[in-house]
């Protein structure tokens, strides 16, 4: 039914494992700090996915989602080649989409936080507002489809 209210909290995660590239890796062999970004967003990429409103879907619908903060907190260093998984979790929706992040290396041990904040804009008029009813609809169907309660 349209227009019921979402619960406060929503378990909605994705996770995403690559191999570092060395291309990813400064002269030392670590991570270049910027790339971690890149990490974030195969995995918020992922998590759109998994609603039906990825970029491609939020563009059909009038909306662009720009990220207008993001923050990154290094805990460990990872060299090229090794093997890390990047879970993103949607901690809020109602005004805008903020999105956290975990990276782990290969023996789960977490090795860089962070996240990120989107707003809903309209392509047409550029104007920035909250969170469209599209998403809203896209996350009750979730929460229908995964056995959630709303």
């Amino acid at each position: 039914m349209s227009g019921e209210p979402l619960p406060i909290s929503i378990d909605l995660s994705a996770r995403v494992s690559i191999t570092v590239p060395f291309h990813d890796a400064d002269p030392a062999g670590v991570v270049w700090h910027g790339n971690y970004f890149r990490y974030f967003d195969g995995a918020r990429c992922a998590l759109l996915e998994k609603i039906g409103y990825g970029y491609r879907q939020m563009l059909a619908g009038g909306h662009y989602w720009p990220i207008v903060q993001a923050n990154v907190k290094y805990v460990r260093p990872v060299s090229f080649d090794s093997r890390i998984t990047t879970v993103a979790t949607l901690t809020e929706w109602d005004y805008r989409l903020k999105i956290g992040y975990a990276v782990f290396d290969d023996q789960e041990i977490r090795v860089t936080t962070g996240y990120t904040i989107q707003v809903a804009v309209s392509a047409e008029t550029g104007e920035m507002y909250g969170a469209p009813e599209v998403l809203r609809e896209k996350l009750r169907a979730y929460l229908r489809q995964s056995g959630q309660a709303l």
